[in-house]
């Protein structure tokens, strides 16, 4: 009967401390109904805050107001791509797929016939209607004009019934730049063009700039919104909430031992809630059940969490990340640890990259570089005094 769920975009049972992020996208939703301009919304922060709980909880909302939605996990590299791709293909194809008793209206027909020539397009098989494209939209073979086709031709359709296109994007700095420059600019298009199509993406701290980087108006095309840790009645409640729903409660000096434990993270909130539910026997949990927990929880942390990183890294990488750690959370600057590891940032760049791909480090400004996951330095000083011990 454990309430509290740590898991990777697991929902928890209390979704605290994100209502400011959910009202703004229910104020999507009834401005597009309405025709009204809006921005699309893009969500940063490092892992574990709970984007990709957010983004599922956005994509609820979306479904109940009948709006047509398409969800993917954007991965690096050229399998990535494709992967991608064939999300929208078959995303294009189911959304379009129950109008094709009404292909009589033009505006319907064209919108089947580009579907199926924008798969056809890409490559793929199976994801057509089977109808002339007379125009030839959504053929050419140009991934950015063909997309643009396709998806103001959908936009099109789905105005007329005060509906919208939306497609949620986790870990969208990983998108591979081609397809990343050719959303954007379709963004940009239809917000032009006042097409009911948004792009709710989320990923690193990075992402922002990164968009930036792609397209220099990708700063001025969504609503950029940090996701961060829990202010302190929020991290409570995350505790508290579930408890109460099992008809259980903490004392003052538990709940106090644990939200600072887990530094009002909600990944940390979750493990550790759900430590001192396991450990503890009795209710109210007490301050002993707390430190309990923080055992229980940490050492779950430290042989799976972290380690999942951690164990990626070669040897080269590991002394980047001891140097990296020296610094804290808070991020470090390039030349600094080079100096640290008597080196020159020139000669570091290639284990720098390789642990950026890796996803276990970002850059949020040029010439530093942070963690991607909070607690990551506590872990490794931990490593370190493990060894020597």
């Amino acid at each position: 009967m454990n309430p509290y769920h740590p898991g990777a975009g697991v929902t928890p049972m209390v979704l605290a401390g994100r209502d400011a992020d959910i009202a703004a996208f229910d104020s999507l939703i009834v401005r597009a109904k309405r025709y009204f301009p809006v921005n699309p919304i893009v969500f940063s922060g490092l892992r574990g805050v709970g984007k990709t709980v957010l983004l599922n909880r956005l994509r609820g909302m979306a479904d109940h107001h009948q709006f047509h939605s398409i969800q993917f996990e954007a991965k690096a590299g050229k399998a990535g791509a494709t992967a991608a791709k064939r999300e929208l293909a078959r995303g294009f194809f189911q959304i379009s797929a129950p109008y094709r008793r009404r292909a009589a209206t033009d505006t319907v027909k064209q919108m089947l016939g580009t579907v199926s020539s924008f798969s056809v397009s890409l490559g793929l098989e199976g994801f057509s209607f089977g109808l002339e494209n007379e125009s030839l939209r959504g053929a050419s073979g140009l991934l950015e004009m063909d997309l643009q086709e396709v998806i103001e031709d959908i936009s099109l359709a789905l105005r007329r019934e005060h509906s919208a296109l939306v497609i949620f994007i986790d870990e969208m700095q990983e998108l591979e730049a081609e397809l990343l420059e050719s959303l954007l600019t379709v963004q940009h298009y239809a917000m032009q063009r006042q097409l009911p199509f948004y792009i709710i993406g989320a990923g690193l701290p990075n992402l922002p700039v990164k968009l930036a980087a792609s397209r220099s108006y990708a700063e001025r095309l969504f609503e950029y919104r940090v996701i961060g840790k829990l202010d302190d009645s929020a991290a409570r409640e995350s505790l508290v909430g579930p408890a109460n729903k099992m008809g259980q409660v903490f004392t003052e000096d538990a709940l106090e031992h644990l939200t600072a434990e887990a530094g009002n993270y909600p990944f940390f909130l979750q493990v550790f809630g759900s430590a001192i539910w396991t450990v503890a026997t009795a209710s109210p949990f007490t301050v002993e059940n707390a430190h309990a927990a923080k055992v229980l929880g940490r050492a779950q942390l430290d042989s799976g969490f972290f380690p999942a990183r951690w164990e990626r890294a070669t040897p080269a990488e590991r002394e980047y990340l001891r140097a990296m750690a020296m610094d804290g959370d808070e991020g470090s600057r390039s030349a600094a640890i080079a100096r640290a590891l008597g080196k020159t940032p020139q000669g570091l760049a290639p284990v720098r990259a390789s642990l950026i791909a890796k996803g276990i480090i970002y850059s949020p400004l040029h010439g530093r570089v942070a963690f991607t996951v909070p607690g990551m330095s506590s872990f490794i000083e931990r490593q370190r005094q493990l060894l020597e011990d």
